[in-house]
């Protein structure tokens, strides 16, 4: 089995449905390049390659190993360091010798310089055999991109080159054990030196990775002000010149229901000796870059485990004979089936044309740090792009990693008794799927997210918002809508808004009718909250009405995708009723 080549609907993705027109020129400006690349079909002939490498890679190497480092975990915590186990050390030996740890890395360090479109199919692949050997692997790359992103160029030559080589990796360090979703309680010091270094004091908890020997620490400077502006981003390394063992101390690997071949740390600084990142106050700032690819990736991490789940019991099910046929073809189960793999494949269009986004957004905001300028072009591109992946990103997070649970349950049921037997995999792949459902942030802090955002834009301009619902409505719409699919979108773009209109007037609308174009009338407190009960259905009907969007431009490229939106639509559509009549009766 190869994750890739075996793979038609990875293949039509890598090829029709990245925007490589505008990714490709901001790697490769000039052909020839310093790679020897003549021209983009040599490039995407190359990632082709490597993905299929890295897909039969994922399949059997990495897959084998995943039941034996589930059951004896990731390794040991001695003497305040984790010590990998002999299958997690055997995966990174793996990886540094395909030069996985590198794939998105410049070449300058020692990586291979290619778009991060390809780093992301990287880690869906490997969670689609082990998401704790894929969770590892990030923690190698995301590390590396944060000091060379955010710390200056000396420490990010002395750094950088090491993690590409598998003798680095590290870990963000935010949660406390009294500060979870609210990081403005952060209670660990940084107490100024004299010569430049910090001194931190204090504890976090769940660190994934804890003690990869990098660590991105969020701290408050004494005397800084209480709340998120007070937090700065320190760089922490383990082993720090002139002290005599560990700089910082992990004090224990969690034990966990899933992902046993990862570390989860708690961590602790005594006096640990750290550097500040960028300026005081903008640590939260910097930590959301992180946070945001974090996101991203771990909405294909979940797709990766769905991938997973689901072609095991797929598999299962066309080989388990029962009334004389395969049980795969008996009506209630041929149907579930069918409706999980439109769910993944959906899913799959949905992320890959966010990574799509993400990536540009990636390289351009890299640009613009390094350089402190970007063209009116790349401007305009910067602008688009950082939309999209914002508007994206809770939305992926929240869906994937709700399927993932969901339909791991389901392979589950697939396999009947089966499936509740650990000598198959899905037990694993169900209990690792809590793990991409609550890091990161949970469902509902992306419903949240999701809601902010929609509230302000809405308060921006709110007449506009409600008269545009006017302007959109189905029956104008034959101008510009020629295609089946994009008809059949438009009308259930308009039923949702609708609805949603109406809900929103229903929880904001001012008293006083002189405040209906009034934006601050909009957001009385006490109305916001009415609304914030509805988050989690809002950001469902958000996420169905993107996945459609997507599917229909695929349609409108290739006719041969209208069977997936098809199938999507019919799917979705009783959802989409069941969130309208919540809406209604709440």
């Amino acid at each position: 089995m190869n994750y890739f080549s075996d793979e038609s609907e990875w293949k039509w993705m890598l090829r029709n449905a990245i925007d490589w027109k505008t990714i490709i020129p901001m790697y490769y400006p000039n052909f020839p390049t310093e790679d020897g690349f003549n021209n983009e079909e040599e490039i995407l002939g190359f990632m082709e390659e490597l993905l299929t490498q890295t897909g039969s890679w994922a399949a059997d190497a990495v897959y084998n190993r995943a039941e034996a480092i589930d059951q004896n975990g990731a390794g040991e915590v001695k003497d305040g360091r984790t010590i990998p186990g002999p299958e997690l050390s055997t995966f990174y030996q793996e990886a540094t010798e395909l030069g996985a740890f590198g794939v998105s890395l410049p070449t300058d360090f020692g990586g291979m310089g290619l778009p991060a479109v390809a780093l992301m199919v990287l880690l869906e692949q490997l969670s689609r055999a082990c998401n704790s050997q894929c969770t590892q692997l990030a923690f190698f790359s995301s590390i590396a991109d944060m000091v060379h992103r955010f710390c200056d160029h000396e420490t990010a030559q002395r750094i950088v080159p090491k993690i590409i080589a598998g003798e680095l990796s590290g870990s963000m360090n935010l949660t406390e054990p009294g500060c979870g979703s609210d990081l403005g309680m952060i209670k660990t010091s940084a107490t100024p030196v004299g010569d430049g270094t910090y001194k931190l004091n204090g504890s976090k908890i769940f660190i994934t990775n804890g003690g990869g020997g990098v660590g991105f620490v969020l701290a408050r400077i004494k005397g800084a002000p209480e709340g998120l502006p007070g937090l700065s981003l320190f760089l922490c390394e383990q082993d720090e010149k002139g002290i005599e063992g560990p700089n910082f101390i992990v004090a224990k690997n969690e034990h966990k229901m899933g992902m046993h071949g990862s570390f989860t740390c708690e961590v602790v600084y005594e006096n640990s000796i750290a550097r500040l990142i960028g300026e005081e106050g903008q640590g939260f700032k910097y930590m959301l870059h992180l946070m945001n690819e974090a996101r991203i990736a771990v909405g294909m991490q979940a797709l990766g485990g769905i991938e997973g789940c689901i072609g095991y019991a797929r598999k299962y099910a066309d080989e388990r004979m029962q009334f004389d046929k395969p049980i795969s073809e008996l009506p209630l189960m041929k149907r579930n089936l069918e409706d999980f793999e439109t769910e993944r494949d959906a899913l799959r269009a949905l992320l890959v044309d966010t990574i799509s986004s993400y990536d540009i957004f990636q390289k351009l905001d890299l640009k613009k740090k390094m350089t402190g300028e970007l063209s009116s072009e790349e401007e305009a591109q910067f602008k688009n792009a950082s939309i999209w992946t914002r508007k994206r990103t809770p939305l992926v997070k929240y869906y994937s990693c709700e399927a993932y649970t969901y339909l791991s349950t389901k392979a589950i049921q697939v396999l009947g008794g089966y499936g509740f037997m650990e000598e198959y995999p899905m037990s694993r792949y169900h209990r690792d799927s809590f793990g991409p459902l609550l890091y990161e942030g949970t469902s509902q802090i992306q419903a949240l997210m999701a809601l902010k955002d929609m509230i302000k834009y809405i308060a921006k301009n709110p007449d506009k918002y409600f008269k545009n619902l006017f302007i959109k409505h189905p029956a104008f719409s034959w101008v510009s809508a020629d295609s089946k699919e994009q008809k059949e979108l438009t009308s259930t773009q308009y039923t949702f808004k609708k609805s949603l209109v109406k809900l929103i007037i229903k929880c904001l609308k001012p008293d006083s009718l002189s405040d209906l174009a009034n934006p601050k009338a909009w957001m009385n407190e006490e109305n916001v909250d009415k609304l914030m009960v509805h988050a989690e259905t809002i950001c469902q009907g958000l996420s169905y009405l993107e996945t459609l969007r997507v599917l229909a431009n695929h349609a409108s490229i290739d006719k041969t995708r209208y069977d997936l939106f098809s199938r999507y639509m019919r799917l979705v559509t009783p959802r989409l009723t069941a969130i309208y009549n919540d809406w209604d009766i709440r």
